[in-house]
């Protein structure tokens, strides 16, 4: 059966479109502190945008109470520093730590609307998890919902940032956060540039049937974020952004790096070296094999960044000492 995390990657919306080796530890996006964050409540211009879907959204001022039904938007809306603001989230936000003691209001089995209403937001920041008939239920219920569409391109997810930061009065953190980040990707690139070989990846999202496997396929960030750390993604040759690949098609590409997405499910290098048929692979052979936090390639938020930086020193660890 799917698990939980591949079921979240399948239902996003295309509104726009061990090994010895130690996998890195992902880097942390600074954050600014829970006290003091809280733009002033009085005195601030109407502030009016456009959706993802569309629709023209205005704010009195700067939202004072936000309600995230998505992680990559809570992970926003913390990185850019209104954590301080945030009274409810979904309930697979997870990150950062802060963010566990706030309310949830339910998620992709369901969101609870009464419970939305009973925190009072003056906005409601949905994601491409969401769909338009959810925005549209909670307009009913006199709420101000503001659609903020996947991003597909670092340069995307910048603009959401500066997007919700227009939303909730942190503009001026929130362009020394950009800067940093698009500094980090600047980094990698530069390394990455003076590299001369491109590993083959397989990057596995659910094994549960081994035979035949997800991967992630063209036009996901796991896409590319391996390419722009300098590998060759085996699925982006597939058909669709989630598709299964045959272990007689991983036979016959013979990937050099195995990156276990589906870790935190239970899945390890040695767990994959024992799969029948799976041993003739150049990765297991190698002992090339690697867990990965999928949750820094999925959520099309800031820490994109850490993935990309991640995925860097795992497949060129020797220009990254």
């Amino acid at each position: 059966m799917f698990r939980k995390h591949l079921i979240a990657l399948l239902i996003i919306p295309l509104l726009a479109a061990c090994g010895s080796a130690q996998t890195p530890s992902p880097t942390v996006i600074p954050t600014q502190p829970a006290t003091n964050t809280q733009p002033p409540a009085t005195s601030n211009p109407a502030i009016t945008l456009t959706d993802g879907l569309k629709r023209t959204v205005t704010l009195s001022g700067p939202a004072q109470r936000v309600v995230s039904l998505a992680p990559a938007n809570t992970e926003t809306l913390f990185a850019i520093g209104a954590g301080a603001q945030v009274v409810g989230r979904d309930e697979t936000s997870d990150y950062p730590a802060a963010a566990l003691s706030l309310p949830t209001i339910g998620g992709y089995s369901g969101y609870n609307l009464e419970g939305i209403v009973a925190l009072h937001p003056d906005l409601v920041l949905a994601g491409g998890i969401n769909t338009p008939e959810l925005v549209a239920s909670l307009e009913q219920l006199g709420l101000t919902v503001y659609f903020l569409q996947n991003p597909t391109t670092l340069e995307e997810m910048y603009t959401n940032l500066e997007t919700v930061a227009k939303l909730t009065g942190h503009e001026s953190e929130t362009a020394a956060l950009v800067d940093s980040l698009k500094n980090r990707v600047a980094a990698v690139d530069a390394k990455i540039k003076a590299v001369s070989n491109t590993p083959t990846i397989y990057y596995e999202i659910d094994a549960t049937n081994p035979t035949k496997p997800y991967t992630a396929g063209p036009g996901t960030f796991v896409d590319l974020l391996i390419d722009r750390a300098g590998g060759k993604n085996i699925g982006a040759e597939l058909s669709s952004q989630y598709p299964q690949i045959s272990l007689e098609q991983l036979v016959v590409i013979n990937p050099a790096i195995i990156i276990l997405g589906d870790s935190a499910y239970g899945e390890t290098p040695a767990k994959v070296s024992a799969r029948p048929g799976w041993g003739t692979l150049a990765a297991v052979q190698t002992g090339q094999i690697y867990p990965f936090d999928d949750n820094l390639v999925s959520r099309p938020g800031p820490r994109l960044v850490d993935g990309l930086e991640a995925l860097a020193k795992l497949l060129h660890p020797d220009v990254f000492k």
